[in-house]
């Protein structure tokens, strides 16, 4: 049953509700593009400016740890590679080296947040590849050389990359040099780098006034409109506007459920490549969530209850058991995370383990196969897999899928609850 019949939004309502991921992903182009380009110099000299340069990746090189505040529940398992393509004035060209055997993707979100497309290690293969990238306007020949062409379906679009990491030393300046050769290209050979107005100060995440959510996302809908199948009355009358803004905003803060998996496990997004006509939780996502890829390259289940119902407290002792076989079912690899619930970001500890996960050196699984894994403050001493927890604070974990099986995008796996001992 689509959200919207949950509740029942004024016709104001219903159109921030089916835009507002058009101004959300606006604001995060604003805020993650780049205002200097390598050679090209500043998009501005005035740091003020909303010029910023587009068709260009911008990389982070280690793995994220609790000094890193900029971003909530972050995977310390890859870094990232982002990028936002402009295809107004032409295909985008991405250049791509062999990765080897380990997991890397770019998701490819449109401004509506549908991840529509894929390249990477489960989609296309980690051998060197040229991936033209066009939008719905051009009409020309893909040139020599194209690896697969991704037809986008509006002139902006959002790559989100992950590339796994091993380790903060040798494995992590391979990887440096794998992004290095990560590039953005014209199909001629020449830099696809566009300087850009983003319009917005990105930095800014408060309820938008209506003056500029309507003149961006009028600029927007010009680059990106709906479907067909997606009838969009916009836009309202001004004073309609100015009440439904902040009407909405509040109700995707504080309304719906994630997706109760059972045993005190749930997943709060679940998409594969288009939201359809759920409109309501899209921009549910947009706002809380966004970025957001789909299930098929990677799951979040969370937890933030034990076994009896009981927030996760580390002023507590608790135990999560595999039984034998039945560890969860990925084609990559699968890691349990450990957050703080009062700033959502990681817990520093003396073994600087923030993740533990089938990649983990020295796991130990007991004589009959099963996997424990101890989540505490205090140190359970050795022969234990210990995940530390914050001291006396109450904490949450989330089990990362990535390339989940069937078990886990059918919703048949049996998650273990949390125990308290």
């Amino acid at each position: 049953m689509p959200a919207e019949t949950l509740f029942a939004p004024t016709a104001a309502e219903q159109a921030v509700i089916q835009t507002l991921p058009l101004f959300e992903m606006m604001r995060m182009r604003a805020a993650t593009t780049a205002r200097r380009h390598p050679v090209l110099g500043f998009a501005s000299q005035d740091r003020g400016a909303t010029l910023r340069w587009v068709n260009q990746f911008t990389h982070t090189h280690r793995r994220l740890g609790p000094e890193d505040r900029e971003v909530v529940s972050p995977n310390n398992d890859t870094v990232y590679s982002n990028a936002w393509l402009d295809l107004s004035e032409g295909p985008v060209v991405i250049d791509t080296p062999d990765m080897g055997e380990r997991y890397w993707t770019l998701g490819l979100l449109d401004a509506w947040t549908n991840p529509f497309a894929y390249v990477g290690r489960r989609t296309t293969g980690s051998r060197a590849q040229r991936t033209l990238v066009h939008g719905p306007s051009w009409r020309g020949t893909v040139p020599e050389g194209i690896t697969q062409t991704i037809a986008a379906p509006g002139d902006d679009v959002w790559i989100i990359g992950r590339i796994l990491v091993d380790d903060d030393g040798p494995d992590a300046q391979q990887v440096r040099g794998l992004q290095s050769a990560m590039r953005l290209v014209r199909p001629d050979g020449s830099d696809a780098a566009m300087r850009v107005d983003t319009w917005i100060d990105g930095r800014d995440t408060r309820v938008p006034s209506p003056a500029p959510y309507r003149s961006i996302v009028d600029a927007a809908l010009q680059r990106n409109p709906p479907p067909p199948e997606e009838p969009l009355s916009w836009p309202p009358a001004p004073d309609a506007l100015a009440r439904a803004l902040p009407a909405v905003y509040d109700r995707l803060r504080t309304g719906g459920q994630p997706h109760d998996l059972g045993g005190g496990w749930a997943i709060p997004v679940v998409v594969r490549t288009h939201w359809g006509g759920d409109h309501l939780t899209r921009a549910r996502i947009a706002r809380n969530f966004i970025g957001a890829l789909g299930i098929d390259e990677a799951m979040y289940p969370t937890a933030e209850v034990d076994a009896h119902g009981a927030p996760l407290d580390g002023a507590r002792r608790y135990e999560l058991r595999f039984a034998p076989g039945a560890g969860p079912k990925v084609g990559a690899f699968w890691s349990l995370t450990m957050y703080r619930r009062s700033d959502c970001l990681f817990v520093a500890n003396p073994i600087h383990r923030y993740s533990i996960g089938d990649r983990t050196p020295g796991l130990c699984h007991d004589a009959d196969g099963s996997l424990a894994i101890r989540l505490q403050a205090d140190d359970p001493g050795p022969g234990f897999n210990w995940l530390p927890a914050p001291q006396g604070e109450p904490f949450y974990v989330v089990l990362r899928l990535y390339q989940p099986h069937a078990d886990h995008l059918e919703r048949r796996f049996a998650y273990p609850p949390i125990r308290p001992l």
